[in-house]
């Protein structure tokens, strides 16, 4: 019997050693983050005061502390739950006048830089704090130590001479150039200081109480998790918010999305927002400011739980679709993606070798996709369709804003288009014989136009289009569509490689659904449109999104075309910067009854969401 126990013992052994290899390569394909770091108030907009407020029915109170390498937060000391509004100043001369800081005289309480300090030691918070309350003072962890310290001056000699009067004893002191005191808001009164040098960083874990639900007012919006006050250089307040990744992508959904639209174009959204985030946790992008990601669309538009507007906040919906993909990522192959998107497309999202001049060996996924589907709610987008003019001289005045072709005048553009149909090099010539080209990240700035989609009419001279055997037509939203039969010949096609020649010599691209032709008979009939699909309510099986064909090589191999003289009429649809997704594409094929996964897959060849 022994022996027998024996062997089911080692039997048992081996396979619990089995499970435990098995276990970690599972494991390996799971992403794990730390908590992320969203830069709320920094550089120039940092803050010599920083305000924050308890949502009410949404946690109480507030825990002093700081957040180790690992952000995970350690707690120094807290107030009670009555103390629903904090102030947070660096520790230099502040008034204060009701609500108003200022850091000069505005007639109010100074909160000022001397202070006594009180001989003892204290082991925590609550011992020190117990000894500064008979003294009307507070509690100040100045690099791993409690003190207490009485009194906020603003000089050193108001501080010597309240000594010297015997109102209490002790010494004159002060902060480094990182120290942050802590006051109820609107009062002068200290509640706590901290200083931890250049290393440590005061932090703010809202709620005492233990609420489930817990968020806090910063500058008009509502935000979860906690908030860290660094004085990076010995400069103003750079305000972060500390909070987790599921949290965070609830923060983004809403508002990179209207709150309003389709369940499945928002779990698409909080598929590329989570896969963003993932790839910029830790970056170098802000590295300078200590945080991972900013709240603009410089990263990924961010303002927590929103304002009290019902239209700008975040929702049951949204809330959902970030809940329903819970920790699910684009992937293609064992990385997860970096899932760029923007507005609309107008047709055709493009290679960022193009955009950015990245390679497509390290963004294989983002080598630009024909995009059918955005096109039919055109209605709902207010980027589907527009034009933007200059005349020569306005045009001019523009560029030279921009420090381009100062002392001349603009004779033409040129413009090069990819095979997908979108603007990736205009060359500006002057009258003087010089030159300036841009690639797509200037384009839109520069001409002030939403996308690079986009085609240009002149007001006096003929655009021309050269293609080479090797070359693809021009892509655009009605590339699509059958060709322009003549006397039922092959016709023209109707990709807008056609003009028209009025009597007055204004040359324009043809509109096939609003022209005619005239037989050699004489016989004059309208050009035959085409209706664009209906959208099916309720589709039951739809078919799987058109997969794209792209070039395998990095090189323009578009067309171009030539204008010059008159007015420089930009004529285009899409905003953004036409990588990744399409967010009103996103919409458009939840109307076809695609799902979250096909949105993303399709918009992103070869990724797969898991």
């Amino acid at each position: 019997m022994g022996n027998n126990m024996s062997k089911k013992l080692m039997q048992f052994v081996a396979l619990l050693l089995a499970i435990c290899l098995m276990v970690p390569s599972a494991w390996a394909a799971t992403p794990t983050t730390k908590p992320i770091r969203v830069g709320l108030a920094y550089g120039s907009g940092a803050l010599a005061v920083a305000n924050l407020e308890n949502n009410t029915g949404a946690g109480a109170g507030y825990r002093f502390g700081y957040y180790d390498a690992n952000l995970q937060f350690h707690e120094l000391g807290r107030t009670d739950q009555s103390t629903t509004k904090l102030t947070m100043l660096k520790t230099q001369n502040i008034w204060v006048n009701g609500s108003n800081y200022a850091t000069s005289n505005n007639g109010g309480q100074v909160i000022g830089c001397y202070h006594i300090q009180v001989p003892g030691n204290y082991t925590d918070y609550t011992q020190a704090s117990q000894a500064a309350a008979p003294l009307g003072g507070f509690v100040a962890w100045m690099d791993g130590s409690f003190q207490v310290r009485v009194g906020a001056y603003a000089t050193q000699g108001e501080a010597e001479a309240a000594i010297a009067a015997g109102t209490v004893s002790g010494t004159v002191v002060g902060t480094s150039a990182y120290g942050v005191n802590v006051t109820q808001t609107g009062s002068a009164q200290i509640l706590f200081q901290f200083d931890g040098g250049a290393d440590l960083s005061l932090g703010v874990l809202p709620d005492v109480t233990g609420s489930s639900t817990v968020r806090t007012w910063f500058k008009g919006y509502r935000y979860e998790g906690g908030f860290r006050y660094e004085r990076i250089d010995g400069g103003n307040l750079t305000v972060v918010n500390i909070l987790d990744l599921e949290s965070y992508i609830k923060g983004v959904v809403p508002y990179e999305m209207s709150n309003n639209w389709p369940l499945e174009a928002l779990k698409a959204q909080a598929i590329c927002a989570r896969s963003y985030a993932y790839n910029n946790i830790q970056n170098t992008k802000h590295s300078k400011y200590h945080f991972d990601v900013c709240t603009t669309t410089d990263c990924q538009v961010y303002c927590g739980a929103g304002s009290n507007v019902p239209t700008y906040q975040a929702n049951e919906t949204t809330d959902r679709a970030v809940e329903e993909t819970a920790g699910q990522y684009a992937w293609y192959g064992n990385q997860i993606i970096e899932a760029f998107y923007s507005s609309s497309h107008g047709g055709a999202s493009e290679s960022v070798y193009h955009v950015w001049g990245s390679s497509l060996s390290q963004y294989p996924y983002l080598c630009g996709v024909v995009d059918p589907y955005e096109k039919e709610i055109a209605s709902k987008n207010a980027y589907s369709s527009w034009n933007i003019s200059y005349t020569t001289s306005e045009l001019t005045k523009r560029l030279q804003s921009y420090g381009y072709g100062n002392g001349t005048q603009v004779q033409s553009l040129e413009l090069t288009y990819s095979d997908l149909g979108n603007v990736i090099k205009l060359t500006v010539r002057y009258v003087n014989g010089q030159s300036n080209t841009f690639k797509p990240d200037k384009i839109r700035s520069i001409f002030g136009v939403p996308s690079i989609r986009f085609t240009m009419a002149s007001g006096k001279t003929a655009a021309t289009r050269q293609t080479t055997a090797t070359q693809q037509p021009l892509v655009t939203q009605q590339t699509q569509q059958s060709s322009i039969p003549i006397n039922g010949g092959n016709g023209l096609d109707r990709s807008g490689n056609n003009f028209v020649l009025s009597g007055s010599g204004v040359v324009s691209g043809l509109d096939a659904n609003n022209s005619y032709l005239i037989s050699g008979t004489g016989t004059v009939e309208q050009l035959p449109t085409t209706q664009p699909p209906e959208i099916p309510e309720e589709p039951e099986e739809p078919e799987e999104p058109v997969q794209p064909e792209h070039p395998e090589q990095n090189n323009p191999t578009g067309t171009t075309a030539t204008v010059s003289n008159g007015t420089y009429t930009f004529q285009g649809s899409g905003y953004g910067h036409q990588l990744g997704m399409s967010q009103y594409g996103a919409w458009a094929m939840v109307n076809l009854g695609y799902t979250y996964k096909q949105i993303v897959e399709f918009y992103f060849p070869g990724t797969q969401v898991k």
